[in-house]
């Protein structure tokens, strides 16, 4: 009974978002009664006063709940007491283009969705000017946002206060509150010399916090980033695939004994395959949320939100109702069992030749030549399953020149032989010349 009560479908969610007021009311209870009044005969009572009655109270609309960003503080409106900072814990993913979807914009902040992910690279720089027009339209909803974006293919300082500046002048506001250094791979990027230019972009009040995001080795990053006391927050890959990978587990742990603020991506677990027919397992782990009502990828946010390490998970592709879907798992207080864990492990363990673990360090000592494979099997992902050909190709662009050529000349077998995921390396590379050159 408990868990029925926790509930909250599709159906219902659109229902209670509409009471709550974020759908327009048609009539008004004052109108009804004025209708009604006529002149009261010799022998009844005087007409019902309308000004008596009290101005019934707007239901509060459901929002997405909030939780602490790692041991971070800020000074509350008085200005004299520190507060720890707290975000949406679902925030929206836009690598999409958010000139063009601006519905999608103003139905997160009616759904509390106030976190929005950006970066200087998404959609060409579309990404970060659809935060502008919105922010020129609604200033006064500056101050309620937490906005972060991220500094795409740097390789100098100089590189990174460009991405920056660049990033304010798209989004028309003069900070942002969380700043990452894009997609490191490897360690040596968090330098003295980084530390100092965050430190200076805090000082200068163009950045609130700062941190790095990480889709390869993460296990290395993020127990680098755990020692570093000037690293604010870490965006990792983390989905129900990674329940079982200890060692990032333990990365996880230190990061957030540390104090840091964590958030995850690719939460949905999409691989670089193209699929169009799903496995036995995969039917059964839809069968089997689909009872306890919820859509596949409903759970599988849900699934990294029960982790409790995480202050937010980072999810959508331009889309509204995606956004309800994600929001009406968010607000559905259910939790899942070890049986439906069990599931989870189970699908992981039998369609892991589809997924890339991003352990690039593992298919890069194979093929020291072409040491792109791990983003180029994340490239793919973003084609063929979550339908971003666009950003795909860009990204798949900015590769140096001579790696894109040797794509169809480099022999993948011994990269193959130790892929812990067993995924057909030189297949998905040909696919990848195909589709994305």
């Amino acid at each position: 009974m408990k868990e029925k009560q926790n509930k909250i479908d599709r159906r219902n969610f659109l229902k209670t978002v509409g009471a709550a007021g974020l759908v327009p009311a048609f009539t008004k209870a004052s109108s009804v009664f004025a209708s009604a009044q006529t002149k009261p005969g010799p022998n009844e009572p005087p007409p019902f006063d309308l000004n008596a009655l009290k101005k019934p109270q707007k239901p509060r609309p459901l929002l997405v709940p909030k939780r602490k960003l790692g041991k971070l503080t800020q000074l509350d409106k008085t200005g004299k007491k520190k507060v720890p900072v707290k975000v949406a814990c679902l925030s929206l993913g836009m690598m999409f283009n958010a000139l063009d979807q601006q519905l999608v914009l103003r139905k997160a902040i009616q759904y509390g969705v106030t976190y929005w992910d950006t970066a200087y690279s998404y959609n060409g720089g579309n990404s970060e000017l659809g935060v502008g027009k919105f922010l020129k339209k609604y200033p006064k909803l500056r101050k309620k946002m937490f906005i972060a974006s991220k500094a795409s293919s740097t390789r100098t300082i100089a590189d990174v206060e460009d991405r920056l500046q660049t990033s304010l002048k798209r989004m028309n506001t003069d900070y942002i509150d969380l700043y990452y250094l894009h997609n490191i791979k490897s360690t040596e990027r968090l330098t003295d010399e980084l530390r100092d230019w965050a430190k200076s972009a805090k000082q200068r009040k163009l950045i609130r916090f700062f941190g790095f995001t990480t889709h390869t080795k993460m296990t290395e990053c993020l127990n680098f980033g755990a020692k570093l006391d000037w690293i604010d927050v870490i965006m990792t890959k983390y989905n129900f695939r990674e329940l079982q990978n200890k060692k990032l587990n333990a990365a996880i742990d230190a990061c957030y004994k540390a104090g840091i603020g964590l958030i995850a991506m690719k939460a949905v677990g999409k691989g670089s395959a193209a699929k169009k027919i799903k496995t036995e397992e995969e039917r059964k782990l839809v069968a089997h949320f689909l009872k306890r009502g919820f859509t596949e990828g409903q759970a599988k946010i849900k699934v990294v939100l029960q982790d409790k390490r995480f202050s937010s998970v980072c999810v959508g592709r331009g889309n509204v109702r995606e956004l309800d879907l994600n929001v009406a798992a968010v607000l559905d207080k259910t939790e899942f069992t070890p049986e439906d864990l069990k599931v989870f492990r189970k699908v992981s363990q039998e369609t892991c030749s589809g997924y890339c673990a991003g352990c690039a360090n593992i298919c890069s000592s194979a093929v020291p030549d072409m040491p792109y494979v791990s983003d180029i099997m994340r490239y793919l992902m973003y084609y063929n399953s979550y339908g971003e050909q666009d950003s795909a190709r860009e990204l798949f662009a900015q590769l140096p020149a001579e790696a894109r050529n040797k794509l169809l000349k480099t022999d993948y077998s011994l990269a193959e032989a130790r892929c812990p995921q067993r995924m057909p390396i030189a297949k998905l590379m040909a696919e990848a010349a195909k589709k994305l050159a």
